[in-house]
């Protein structure tokens, strides 16, 4: 999961002594050869947007920009690439400090007035001096939806692949919730014009912060209620009704849709569930 740790917390005070490190190039993480974070004051590094993030076991974190080339000894990596490189915790922790970064890259100025705007200083929220406005972190909510009709070893799950998916992937229907809108009608909505079909019996199951670069995915069970598949060409290239037990592609391991896939194959197939969820509940 793309988490923050429970022994996190948030701060926002600059710490007085050394520190971890997140530095970010665009969406690629500055780390030593080894693949481990800067440590200490950050000199030797051109950066701006510095911001503090917090402390992980009494740890102090700082998020910042790297405004020229790495450093010798040090490479710049994809975030996505480094599950399973970082700690669980680390990589929980680079995803909040790169939507802190994007935050602070892309909202500088009063949307209203143009004024420069400061840091409200309680939190990570920035205020207009100006005009008072106040903004925040996006947070781009996604309604997912894992589609499964049929029973036990029988039961065939529909994914979908986008034109962007890498070759031969499917993965479960998913779409931004609009304004206005529950997180119920997205889903069914989404459903309804990514593939043409109907669902029912829609279950919350799970939720992922995904900071690629500020979504929150909301992941959901729902059992086909009609209706052939019908493409809606500008979002979907594929989508097929897939066996349990004969599967494509899937998406990396730590991904929700992963997660729900991995979930509904190992109940339909009488397995132990891999992703307990003691809070799974219907609408």
């Amino acid at each position: 999961m793309v988490s923050r740790p429970t022994r996190f917390e948030d701060q926002t005070g600059f710490p007085d002594g050394p520190a971890t490190w997140f530095i970010f190039q665009g969406n690629k993480l500055l780390l030593l050869g080894d693949d481990t974070l800067p440590m200490g004051h950050a000199e030797g590094f051109e950066i701006d947007l510095i911001r503090p993030l917090g402390r992980l076991d009494g740890q102090p974190c700082i998020s910042a920009q790297l405004k020229g080339e790495a450093p010798a000894g040090y490479t710049l990596s994809p975030l996505r690439s480094l599950f399973g490189r970082l700690s669980e915790d680390m990589f929980g922790l680079a995803g909040f400090a790169a939507q802190v970064v994007d935050f602070n890259r892309t909202h500088q100025f009063c949307g209203f007035c143009a004024t420069p705007l400061d840091f409200a200083g309680y939190e990570h929220s920035k205020v207009c001096p100006e005009c008072s406005l106040s903004v925040y972190p996006r947070v781009a909510p996604v309604a997912m939806v894992l589609i499964r009709r049929g029973v036990g070893a029988q039961t065939e799950l529909l994914l979908a692949r986008g034109p962007h998916f890498p070759p031969g992937m499917f993965s479960a229907l998913a779409g931004f919730v609009q304004p206005s809108e529950t997180l119920e009608a997205a889903a069914a909505r989404e459903v309804l014009e990514e593939v043409g079909v109907k669902i029912r019996n829609l279950r919350y199951v799970l939720s992922q912060p995904w900071p690629f670069p500020h979504s929150l995915m909301i992941g959901f069970n729902a059992e086909y209620d009609g209706g052939e598949i019908a493409l809606q060409p500008e979002e979907i290239e594929d989508a097929r009704w897939f066996s349990v037990s004969n599967l494509p592609a899937l998406p990396a391991p730590f991904s929700i849709a992963r997660q729900l896939i991995d979930r509904a194959v190992s109940l339909s197939l009488g397995s132990p569930d891999p992703y307990p969820v003691p809070h799974d509940h219907a609408f």
